[in-house]
């Protein structure tokens, strides 16, 4: 099967986070089962009491080894402008269209692939395959797998070398920004604005939104919370909020305002969550922490990196300014982020990976299989 082949097939699973994942995870345990690899299937249920699963595999024995991260979900399709239809995967143009193509279910194909290669060569190595779910909503089963699983635990005590295989282009990606978000709900009374009952929930969040602002201000100028090494470089403090779309002659019954912002290596966001709780204490809101991701940052300078390179046939590393499942894996120090296609193409109406990208990816990798656990 080629990784052209393989991608269209995963393609068409429906597998949106919002769904169970369980269908493209059996499609491909039952691939590597066929290749001899023992399985490890973590599984759990998510806030919607939807069946989640992640799967891991290793082949072969010894220490060292290889590792491959990556993940099946992908963002929902509701809007899709490519040709054909989202989990209909089309060629146009020397492309490959469809929702996951790039992010990242031409990877896994990619990776797969050369390891259908390599099926009768002999294996010095051990050769491990992580598949998560729910890396788009947070990482949730890359935490699972971090915290349950026994094959990654042996990763960690092997010293393995790990590969995120998140969309870079095939260069060599050593660190990206983390992820930290939390949100600051105002509760009040519901009445007709008329009238002297109820009261806003809004007005109790103004002074919330106040320091939101003070704080965009301060990260957006102080060197403190900027790195030039990223595009862009500062930690990109974002808000929304919503009153439930209350009417205009309506007094809100709540509030909610989410934050979220990406702080980079050698800073230190919990200051920053710090300030918003005591805001949102000193404000009489409920606060809630949804996710605490740090920064992936490995050494350039590290001697798989430097060997990664030479595999990828780079000259030197780069930042990302997006997260991976690298976040929760980075028990594993000699990580990095390397796949084909180009994060711009993900998460679009028009999601696609080329086809060069996907003979490029299968022979880089097929590389670092060689180098890592066949040689």
């Amino acid at each position: 099967m080629t990784a052209l082949e393989l991608t269209s097939r995963l393609v068409s699973f429906p597998s949106v986070s919002s769904t169970s994942n369980q269908e493209i995870t059996q499609y491909l345990a039952n691939l590597l089962d066929g290749w001899k690899f023992q399985l490890e299937l973590i599984e759990y249920r998510d806030a919607n009491q939807i069946l989640k699963q992640c799967l891991i595999a290793r082949k072969g024995t010894g220490s060292g080894g290889l590792a491959y991260f990556g993940h099946t979900d992908v963002v929902p399709a509701t809007i899709w402008n490519g040709p054909g239809e989202a989990f209909e995967p089309s060629i146009k143009d020397g492309r490959l269209y469809g929702r996951g193509s790039c992010d990242m279910k031409g990877s896994i194909a990619c990776w797969l692939t050369a390891l259908e290669d390599r099926q009768h060569a002999h294996l010095k190595h051990p050769i491990y395959v992580v598949l998560t779910s729910d890396e788009e909503v947070g990482y949730v089963g890359a935490t699972h797998v971090a915290k349950k699983s026994v094959l990654f635990q042996e990763m960690v005590e092997q010293g393995v070398v790990g590969i995120v295989g998140e969309p870079t282009h095939l260069e060599v990606v050593h660190a990206h920004k983390g992820i930290y978000a939390f949100k600051a709900i105002s509760t009040g009374q519901a009445a007709h604005s008329s009238s002297s009952q109820g009261v806003s929930a809004n007005w109790a969040m103004i002074p919330f939104l106040a320091e939101m602002k003070s704080i965009y201000d301060e990260t957006s100028i102080n060197a403190k919370w900027r790195n030039e090494q990223f595009d862009p470089p500062g930690i990109s403090w974002n808000i929304v909020f919503n009153d439930a779309m209350t009417a205009s002659n309506v007094k809100a019954e709540k509030c909610l305002c989410q934050v979220l912002f990406r702080p980079m290596p050698g800073q230190s966001p919990e200051e920053l969550v710090e300030r918003a709780r005591i805001a949102a204490i000193n404000a009489g809101l409920e606060f809630k922490v949804r996710s605490e991701f740090p920064p992936l940052w490995v050494d350039p300078a590290s001697p798989h990196i430097k060997e990664l390179l030479m595999l990828c046939e780079r000259e030197q590393t780069r930042t990302v300014c997006y997260g991976t499942d690298g976040a929760a894996f980075s028990a594993i120090g000699r990580l990095a982020v390397i796949g084909p296609g180009q994060i711009e193409q993900a998460h679009t109406v028009h999601e696609w990976i080329s086809l060069e990208q996907l003979e490029k990816g299968t022979q880089v990798f097929g590389r670092v299989l060689d180098h890592y656990a066949f040689n």
